[in-house]
C-alpha cells in the first residue's frame, strides 16, 4: 500500500467511525423530550450542521461523564489552530471532538444555467474569460474540535444570554417574525378564541394566503404559533408531494422550528407536545428512521437559521467563540420570494390548511 493509499485508508475509517457516532446519537432520541433536548442544543451551535452537533453532544456528555470536562454542556467549540489564534492552548491529553468537515471543489461554467454544463477545475487551473466560477462541497474529511473548557489561557467571555422574566416575550419577536409572514404574501389574523380556526392555536391557509393565531393565550404561546406557522409557510407548500404525504413530519418540523427559535432568544417552548420521535420517523415508508431524523433535523436547522437571520432580536451565541472569524455554513440571506396571484391558488385535492394543534 502506497503512502496516499494510507492516508485515504486512515481517513475513511475515521469517516466510517464518525458515521457510527453519528447514528448511535440519533437512535437515542427516541422521545419528544429527547428531541426536544437536541433541538435546544442545536439552537446554541447552530451555525454547525444538525448532524455535527449531535456529534459534538454526544463527545462533550462522554467527556462530562469520564471527568475531562466541568461542565454537561459546552459553550464554544473550535478547531485547534483557531484557539491558538484566540490566544488559547488545547490542554494536554484532552481528546477533540470528531466531526465532520466539508471538502470542497471548483466548478466552472459558460452556461451557468445548463447544469450538465459544470465542469470541476484542477487546483491550480483558472477558468476561461467567459466562465462563471462557483465553489460546492464534493465530499467530508474527519476533523476536531474543542470546547473552551479543555483549553488554557486568557479567559473567554461567557456568550449574552437574553434575560426574561417567566413568561416574558423577547421584544420585537412577534413583530419581526409578521414582517417575514407577510413578505412571503400572506396576511397575519389575531383572533380572539380557538374556535375561529377549528380549535386549533394557530392556522396557515394557504389557498386565502391567511395565518390566524388565537391570542387568548400567553404571549409566549402566541409567538411560538406564529413561529410554527411561518414554518409551515416555508417549508410546506401544498403542491409538494412529500409534505402532503406525511402530515405527521410536516408537524413535527414545523413545532420543531418553533422550538429552535424560540431556544435561541432563551425561550423554553419544549412544553408543547413533539410526537415521539421514533413513531413518526419509521412512518416514513422506503427511509430508514436514523436518516429521516438526520434530514429532518437539517432542515429543520436550516429553515430556523434562515428565520434568525433575518429577525433584528437579541439571541444566544451560536456557539463560535467572540473574536473568531469562520466560514460558517450559515444560509445565506435571500430574497424572499413571493409567488405570483397565478401561482398562490393551490392545484386540486391537496390539503389547503396546516395549523399548531389541529
Amino acid at each position: 500500500m502506497t503512502a496516499t493509499e494510507e492516508v485515504r485508508a486512515k481517513r475513511d475509517a475515521k469517516l466510517d467511525e464518525l458515521h457510527e457516532k453519528l447514528t448511535g446519537a440519533v437512535e437515542t432520541l427516541v422521545s419528544g423530550r429527547d428531541w426536544a433536548r437536541a433541538l435546544a442544543f442545536a439552537a446554541r451551535f447552530r451555525s454547525r450542521s444538525f448532524n455535527n452537533t449531535l456529534l459534538i453532544w454526544v463527545q462533550h456528555e462522554a467527556a462530562f461523564e469520564a471527568g475531562r470536562v466541568p461542565g454537561p454542556v459546552p459553550s464554544y467549540v473550535a478547531g485547534y489552530r483557531q484557539w491558538q489564534q484566540l490566544g488559547q492552548q488545547v490542554q494536554k491529553g484532552q481528546p477533540g471532538y470528531m466531526i465532520f468537515a466539508p471538502v470542497t471543489g471548483r466548478f466552472a461554467s459558460s452556461n451557468p444555467g445548463d447544469p450538465s454544463s459544470w465542469r470541476r477545475l484542477g487546483p491550480r487551473e483558472k477558468h476561461k474569460v467567459n466562465e462563471v466560477v462557483r465553489t460546492k462541497m464534493v465530499g467530508a474529511r474527519p476533523a476536531y474540535v474543542w470546547d473552551v473548557t479543555q483549553t488554557e489561557g486568557d479567559p473567554i467571555p461567557e456568550p449574552p444570554a437574553p434575560k426574561l422574566l417567566d413568561g416574558e416575550a423577547p421584544q420585537g419577536l412577534w413583530d419581526g417574525l409578521a414582517m417575514q409572514v407577510e413578505a412571503l404574501g400572506f396576511e397575519v389574523l389575531r383572533v380572539p378564541d380557538a374556535g375561529r380556526i377549528g380549535g386549533a392555536d394557530g392556522l396557515t391557509d394557504y389557498l386565502a394566503r391567511q395565518v390566524s393565531v388565537r391570542t387568548d393565550v400567553t404571549e409566549v404561546n402566541q409567538i411560538a404559533t406564529l413561529a410554527h406557522e411561518l414554518a409551515h409557510v416555508l417549508m410546506h407548500d401544498p403542491k409538494d408531494e412529500d409534505a402532503r404525504q406525511h402530515r405527521g413530519v410536516r408537524e413535527v418540523e414545523a413545532e420543531s422550528v418553533a422550538l429552535m427559535v424560540g431556544a435561541a432568544h432563551g425561550l423554553d417552548t419544549s412544553g408543547y407536545t413533539i410526537p415521539y420521535v421514533a413513531g413518526w420517523a419509521s412512518s416514513v415508508k422506503d427511509a430508514e428512521p436514523a436518516e429521516v431524523v438526520k434530514a429532518t433535523g437539517e432542515r429543520v436547522r436550516r429553515t430556523a437559521l434562515g428565520i434568525l437571520d433575518q429577525l433584528d432580536t437579541f439571541q444566544v451565541a451560536d456557539g463560535t467563540p467572540p473574536g473568531l472569524a469562520r466560514d460558517v455554513p450559515t444560509a445565506e440571506p435571500k430574497a424572499l420570494h413571493v409567488p405570483p396571484p397565478s401561482e398562490h391558488r393551490p392545484a386540486a385535492r391537496v390539503p389547503v390548511v396546516a395549523g399548531r394543534g389541529l
